[in-house]
């Protein structure tokens, strides 16, 4: 009879255990009132390697208290090679109700709902894992490269023509965005719970009465945070009126609109290069001569750029696998400053001296290009 009772007993357990697993799937309640328009917000620097951004989002407490901002922030993934799937609001027939978000080695179907910053409604292009570690995309990501060099630039193309802040899928109003077999796929994979901190982050901002729409009007004071749960200041960013460039989900935000430090250190940190406009000295054929070569020249100095990068990034990997101290590092970044600084004075004097070569609009002389 023990053994019986034992086994029943395990039994029970793991169904709990499943019943748990399923549980972060979708809040048992439905709210007949949608939630607020999205708050826009600056995202705040990541605090170090490995750390994800989970966008904020709206949550409801009960009918006193009603919805309230949980605020964007960073988490440390629980597992390498997981990412974040934000929750989102569904119309579900009767009322909204709200998907909880989860980790999982993709990013499935979060409704439709443009957060920002890597999430605009379907994937994530926030960043990337690559060989154990985690690459940020600067693009749209608030990252310290003096600190965190795993990083690239990807534009991100939206075909959004207008700034959407709705948070919620269906019903009036709502996104009006079904799962593709990919994301259905996904919510079938092996995922992970939101972790104790971002429970803990959601229970603070619960408990505080700022957070509620009711009485920000749906502009939080705290809207999103450096790290999960430090809702004080200077760790936290306010929302704002106007959109900033990462967070608009209806244009890309090209490389040469990334803000850059004042003395670049690595060759991704350079300005992109901005479009070419084509000379009109009255002679076509010169002009397009020295379009051809103006094309060949950036061509040539792309690969200079990337084919240094790629050097300085083989650097860093020495360097980190020898735990090299802070000095070290410094030494390092110090070199390779040096040598961008270098690289991007020699592009400069290329371009100086082909612009040399154009003569003034409309002047009437044989001078060749070489």
């Amino acid at each position: 009879m023990r053994i019986i009772s034992s086994i029943r007993k395990t039994l029970f357990v793991l169904v709990l255990l499943a019943i748990s697993a399923a549980a972060y799937a979708q809040i048992g309640i439905s709210i007949s009132i949608a939630p607020p328009e999205l708050p826009v917000y600056e995202q705040p620097l990541c605090p170090g390697e490995g750390y994800l951004w989970t966008p904020g989002y709206w949550a409801y407490a009960d009918p006193d208290a009603g919805y309230y901002w949980v605020p964007g922030t960073w988490v440390m993934a629980p597992e390498v090679g997981f990412l974040w799937t934000p929750g989102y609001w569904g119309w579900g027939g009767n009322g909204y109700a709200f998907n909880e978000g989860y980790w999982g080695l993709h990013v499935g179907f979060y409704g439709g709902v443009s957060y920002g910053y890597g999430y605009f409604g379907e994937g994530y292009e926030g960043g990337r894992w690559q060989n154990g570690q985690f690459f940020y995309n600067r693009s749209v990501n608030n990252v310290n490269i003096t600190n965190i060099h795993n990083v690239y630039n990807t534009t991100v193309i939206n075909n959004n023509t207008t700034i959407n802040r709705v948070s919620y899928n269906g019903g009036n109003g709502g996104i009006n965005r079904r799962p593709t077999p990919q994301e259905e796929s996904v919510s079938h994979e092996q995922h992970i719970a939101p972790v104790a901190a971002q429970n803990e982050h959601a229970q603070a901002a619960r408990t505080n009465p700022e957070q509620r729409a009711s009485a920000n009007h749906g502009n939080p004071s705290v809207a999103a945070t450096v790290r999960p749960g430090a809702f004080n200041k200077p760790e936290v960013a306010p929302a704002k009126e106007t959109a900033p460039a990462a967070n608009r989900a209806e244009t890309a935000r090209p490389e040469s609109t990334v803000p850059r430090p004042a003395n670049a250190v690595h060759p991704n940190d350079l300005p992109a290069r901005q479009p070419f406009t084509p000379p009109n000295t009255g002679n076509a054929q010169r002009d397009q001569k020295y379009q051809q070569g103006q094309s060949k020249l950036i061509a040539r100095q792309d690969q200079e750029r990337q084919k240094l990068q790629q050097k300085q990034d083989q650097e860093h990997q020495q360097q980190a696998r020898q735990n090299a101290n802070e000095a070290g590092k410094q030494q390092l970044e110090q070199q390779h400053q040096q040598q961008t600084q270098k690289l991007e004075q020699k592009h400069t004097q290329q371009q100086q001296k082909l612009q040399g070569k154009l003569p003034p609009p409309n002047e009437k002389h044989t001078a060749t290009l070489r």
